[in-house]
């Protein structure tokens, strides 16, 4: 697949900074990302609320990841499927299921963040991540 060209420009993650599995999918992330163009904030940052200030997102799960790319946010799997396309391997290949309709693939997200920290528990400590 031919990398993403961002002519310098960092696409901003804006992820749940408690939520272990929050914190392995940027570590996650940031191992497929050689290109670098991924950058991340805490959701419950000063910083991740001027973006959703900006962007007028109001009613922001804590659980949602959010991907500002481009000027544009996308949440949810939308989110999930935008970030793919942009990483290394074989990734982007799972881009495709960007054509099941949003209806189907939302609640499977939603369900899944509901349930994160019963799941994969939570916690406070600091992990290195590649800030904004």
């Amino acid at each position: 697949m031919a990398k993403i060209q961002t002519n310098g420009k960092k696409y901003i993650i804006l992820f749940d900074g408690t939520c272990n599995l929050c914190k392995n999918v940027v570590n996650f992330i940031t191992r497929n990302d050689s290109g670098e163009i991924f950058c991340f904030i805490p959701l419950a940052s000063d910083k991740a609320t001027e973006y959703l200030v900006r962007y007028k997102t109001k009613n922001v799960n804590r659980g949602s990841v959010l991907l500002i790319q481009d000027d544009k946010i996308y949440t949810k799997s939308a989110a999930v499927f935008h970030i793919l396309k942009c990483l290394d391997g074989l990734w982007p290949l799972l881009y495709g299921f960007i054509i099941v309709p949003a209806f189907i693939r939302d609640p499977v997200y939603s369900i899944i963040a509901k349930y994160r920290y019963r799941w994969f528990g939570s916690s406070t400590d600091r992990f290195d991540y590649r800030s904004c």
